[in-house]
């Protein structure tokens, strides 16, 4: 009878605070959800984004943890234009995400709290990842103004952009030797 009477005293209670509480994302307190992030670049995309997730805001917020805010922007490339999304953790860049044809088609991950599966992560050495370039890297044009992407080994989606300090011709590989103490500046998937 006890448990009747705390029963009916706690039902109103419980269900007009679940109308109240409905903003609260209750999945944080998932005991799995205390030690941090498990979003990681897979072959299938980044976290919860892959080829299939609409290039919306909607759908990339609901891809993404709350940790990120988005903000949208349009660029022209190759005389086209393309729209895009920045995922912002804090004040900082996080992810850069772009699509074409409706969905997410490439994300530039320059957030180091988002490492590959395999363990590799923005700030990674290109001596941990590589003996020498050739074969593995080709020199591309960056805002950094001189940038190398190198496939990561065994994928066919993710790449890494490393980039330092190189006095040499733009457009031209730097040495194994110069690269050995660049780091990964973005992992890049792409579809």
């Amino acid at each position: 009878m006890k448990s009747l009477r705390l029963l009916l005293c706690a039902l109103p209670l419980a269900l007009t605070g679940c109308s109240t509480l409905s903003s609260i994302n209750w999945s944080a307190a998932y005991p799995w959800n205390w030690f941090g992030s498990s979003t990681e670049v897979t072959e299938q995309g980044v976290g919860k984004i892959t080829a299939s997730t609409a290039l919306d805001q909607d759908a990339i917020q609901s891809a993404l943890s709350s940790d990120y805010r988005l903000r949208s922007g349009m660029k022209t490339e190759n005389g086209t234009i393309v729209h895009y999304f920045e995922a912002l953790k804090g004040d900082k860049l996080a992810l850069v995400i772009n699509g074409d044809k409706g969905t997410v088609n490439r994300v530039a991950v320059l957030d180091e709290d988002i490492p590959t599966a395999s363990g590799v992560k923005v700030g990674t050495p290109f001596s941990e990842l590589y003996k020498q370039a050739f074969g593995n890297c080709t020199s591309v044009p960056s805002d950094d103004s001189v940038a190398v992407e190198c496939k990561a080994e065994g994928s066919a989606h993710i790449s890494y952009l490393f980039t330092g300090t190189w006095s040499g011709p733009e457009g031209l590989m730097p040495s194994d030797d110069t690269l050995k103490n660049w780091k990964v500046s973005k992992i890049i998937w792409k579809q």
